[in-house]
């Protein structure tokens, strides 16, 4: 079963070393990884994918817990949350498709961010099956290139919130 991890880690040298380790130490496979700093620059979140059943994902969220620079260890699939990720994706339709590209790329609220005389790069955000859905509709299109960001995910409101100001 896929897991959404979020770790609240000290924004310091080594921390993702150390957290990827443990993951590769024990043969455990991160399928996405997203990282960045909070509100409080000294603070990052890592919002980390991965498999396994329950007994795996224990292990892996106290092996985390155990590491010195982890301040906060959640599972998201224990808490509502939302994800999101983005992608974006470079398109060289025909001069027939580009207007049937443009309004596919609208349906599904993306926006382009760059336009060339044979290519557009659109921009899309939302959910996993949004985003596999657009990349189908886009092959017809030549996709070019294509970069897809890990995913990043927040609990909903009422849920406790992950922020080391409300847990001091």
């Amino acid at each position: 079963m896929k897991h959404t991890i979020s770790v609240l880690v000290e924004n310091k040298f080594g921390v993702l070393a150390r957290i990827s380790g443990l993951f590769s130490g024990r043969g455990f496979n991160i399928e996405s990884l997203s990282v960045g700093e909070t509100i409080d620059p000294q603070i990052s979140i890592m919002t980390i994918i991965t498999r396994g059943d329950d007994q795996i994902i224990e292990q892996i969220t106290k092996q985390l817990n155990k590491l010195i620079d982890v301040i906060k260890v959640i599972d998201f699939m224990e808490v509502e949350h939302v994800e999101r990720e983005m992608v974006l994706i470079k398109i060289a339709p025909s001069k027939n498709d580009r207007p049937e590209a443009l309004r596919t790329a609208e349906i599904f609220r993306g926006r382009i961010v760059d336009s060339g005389h044979k290519t557009f790069t659109i921009e899309i955000t939302g959910d996993e099956k949004k985003i596999e859905a657009f990349v189908e509709l886009m092959k017809p299109y030549n996709i070019i290139e294509f970069v897809r960001t890990g995913k990043v995910a927040i609990a909903r409101e009422g849920v406790k919130k992950i922020s080391i100001k409300n847990d001091q």
